[in-house]
């Protein structure tokens, strides 16, 4: 069993994305370290599904993700949330907005609701959903009926995401993927000291840019959206696309779920994004003014996700599985980034 002994306790930043609430505040103690494999199917039997032993780990940093064989049954995945990442009312606002979009026919992969009829559970400070298995493989981004394709269910996802508002998971926006991050870095000394000046000025720089862009951009929508709608996140079939993982659902611009779906040259990616936009505006308008913040929202990531890292770093798995991380040529690298795309953000946008 997954005994409080073996749990690890540790030095906890306050949460990223949003507060605790009290029903969660016991996994601010408790790391991965704890989470072993018996650990796992003790979770999975509190909750009367039966393993036959067969405990496979799945690509997965922030949380820890598990193919777990089912004694008569197809095997399933169940996802054990990052201690003190998420309020239990934020993972239960993501699995509803999941569930709403599956009431509409659209392929994504739901949180499953088992015989307590609850989709998050807790084991030994663990919270834990569980999902069906779903095959695939990763689009071909580079064919036009492709993209239509997944431009077509983005709309559909977007069309359902504009109905309500989430109540209890943070917007995307300049603060909370630009400012923020920023602060954490320079607060807790990751820039390496000669490289300071240079990474404050750049940095300044490029959240100045940012803003630019929305300013251009003006008063644009906001709604409930993926958040992380890059390829690895699409599994593909014969009968179309599946999305998965909507961990960094949030509010924002309906953009932010389009553009890492670009690539290559701007030749190529004002055609890619014709051909998304071919599929979406089957089922939402798209608001053009938003192709300004596309270098915007590429910037807030690159800020956001060297923030994510040093806040992850003492997760035993971060320096394993990211070792150039934190070194001399890593913040080299990171400055000349963002002094590249200060420069993008002030080139005009795919089209006019």
């Amino acid at each position: 069993m997954c005994s409080r002994g073996n749990v690890t306790l540790k030095n906890t930043h306050a949460p990223y994305n949003a507060q605790m609430n009290e029903s969660s505040a016991l996994s601010s103690t408790i790391s991965f370290t704890a989470l072993t494999p018996d650990c796992v199917l003790d979770a999975l039997e509190s909750v009367g599904l039966y393993s036959d032993g067969r405990l496979l780990a799945l690509n997965s940093y922030e949380n820890r993700v598990y193919q777990i064989g089912i004694e008569d049954g197809p095997p399933l995945v169940a996802k054990f949330y990052r201690p003190a990442r998420w309020s239990d009312e934020a993972i239960l606002e993501e699995h509803a907005f999941v569930s709403e979009l599956v009431e509409r026919e659209i392929p994504v992969v739901p949180a499953m609701t088992l015989s307590n009829g609850k989709t998050l559970h807790e084991f030994s400070g663990f919270r834990f959903a569980v999902f069906a298995r779903h095959g695939g493989r990763a689009p071909e981004l580079d064919d036009p009926a492709t993209l239509e394709w997944m431009g077509r269910f983005i709309g559909r996802i977007h069309a359902v995401g504009s109905l309500q508002t989430f109540q209890h998971r943070p917007a995307l926006n300049i603060v909370t993927f630009g400012e923020e991050p920023r602060d954490y870095l320079l607060a807790n000394n990751f820039i390496p000291p000669d490289l300071l000046d240079a990474y404050r000025s750049v940095i300044a720089q490029a959240i100045d840019g940012v803003r630019r862009c929305f300013d251009r951009a003006g008063d644009v929508k906001n709604l409930r959206l993926h958040g992380d709608c890059h390829i690895g996140n699409v599994l593909w079939t014969d009968a179309g696309p599946h999305f998965v993982d909507f961990d960094d659902s949030r509010t924002g611009p309906a953009i932010q779920d389009l553009w890492m779906l670009l690539s290559g040259e701007r030749r190529d990616m004002v055609r890619q994004f014709s051909d998304l936009l071919a599929g979406y505006e089957d089922f939402a308008e798209f608001d053009t003014r938003e192709l300004h913040l596309v270098e915007a929202l590429r910037t807030l990531r690159l800020i956001h996700y060297a923030a994510w890292l040093a806040r992850r770093w003492d997760d035993p798995a971060f320096p394993v599985a990211f070792p150039w991380f934190n070194t001399q040529r890593y913040w080299q690298d990171r400055i000349l980034e963002l002094r590249e795309q200060v420069a993008l953000m002030d080139e005009a946008p795919l089209w006019d």
